[in-house]
């Protein structure tokens, strides 16, 4: 087993590795390799931690490190660090390789001076590298509330005390902006990913939580998905937003905005605590802007 830089002939094999490793696991389908495509070009794409693991000769693993923020309540923003795609081919997965490229690129990244990492991911995994909710060190997820334990939301300080050290007690974190390029750029990506054998997509339990691209609704089960013009499943919209290619509401972000704080009822009771309609649409507010259909 050998670890390296990746190198630009490694680029398509890599970008396969990930396809394969990513299909239908954390959402229908997959985005990623289209994220490290790009992202290769990205300012805030680290290099030296873009790194291939060799078994035999063959690359079965890969992973890439990205410059972040943490956004503190008083609006300033300190510099942070985030990774991922990290990648092992199926074949290989469950047998300990991806453990060992995690901490071998880790230690890498201490030794860089990268001092606290957060990411989104299966706890189930990551704890084995250190990592715990991010919650637990007072950093949120961007589309929850702040007093909530976001399960896939995790981090890990590198360096001991470097929140402290830095000043931060409490922080919100915000994914890099090039990791939503599937979404900004829908038919270049729809473009690259045909340029790879086709593959169906799933909806299965286990999947990261699927949201409404347009209400925010969450979707629990394939009858809430919207279709396609030819009848297929959507996987970005629900059936009340979205059905045989076509959007149901000529609206805006805000109308949609007060449309869904009529049911706010409804939406408390899946609430670990309920919220005001008011509270419900300064939430909105946040969240819509992120969503593929309000994306500017």
């Amino acid at each position: 087993m050998n670890i390296r830089l990746e190198n630009t002939e490694d680029y398509r094999e890599v970008e396969n590795l990930t396809r394969e490793a990513f299909w239908n696991v954390y959402r229908p389908g997959c985005k990623e390799h289209f994220v490290l495509n790009q992202y290769r070009t990205n300012p805030d794409f680290i290099p030296e931690l873009s790194l291939v693991m060799e078994e035999e000769g063959k690359i079965i693993g890969h992973v890439m490190y990205s410059k972040a923020e943490l956004v503190l309540d008083n609006g300033k923003h300190i510099p942070s660090w985030t990774f991922g795609p990290i990648s092992i081919l199926p074949n290989y997965q469950s047998k300990g390789y991806g453990l060992k490229l995690l901490q071998y690129s880790l230690e890498k990244a201490r030794e860089m001076g990268i001092g606290f990492v957060c990411m989104e991911g299966n706890i189930n995994f990551y704890r084995h590298a250190g990592f715990g909710l991010a919650s637990k060190l007072g950093i949120h997820y961007h589309t929850e509330p702040k007093d909530s334990e976001v399960p896939y939301f995790l981090a890990l300080e590198l360096i001991p005390g470097w929140l402290t050290s830095n000043g931060i007690t409490e922080a919100t974190y915000c994914p890099p902006k090039a990791y939503f390029v599937c979404d900004e750029q829908p038919k270049a990506f729809e473009a690259y990913d045909a340029t790879f054998p086709k593959k169906e997509k799933e909806f299965h339990e286990g999947q990261l939580p699927q949201f409404c691209q347009s209400c925010g609704m969450k979707l629990n089960r394939i009858e809430d998905f919207g279709t396609n013009e030819d009848g297929s499943t959507n996987f970005d919209y629900c059936q009340y937003c979205y059905k045989d290619g076509h959007f149901l509401q000529d609206v805006t972000m805000e109308g949609m905005i007060d449309h869904c704080a009529q049911f706010i009822s409804e939406m408390n009771k899946m609430m670990p605590k309920p919220m005001t309609a008011d509270e419900y649409r300064q939430m909105a507010n946040a969240f819509f802007p992120m969503l593929k259909r309000w994306r500017k």
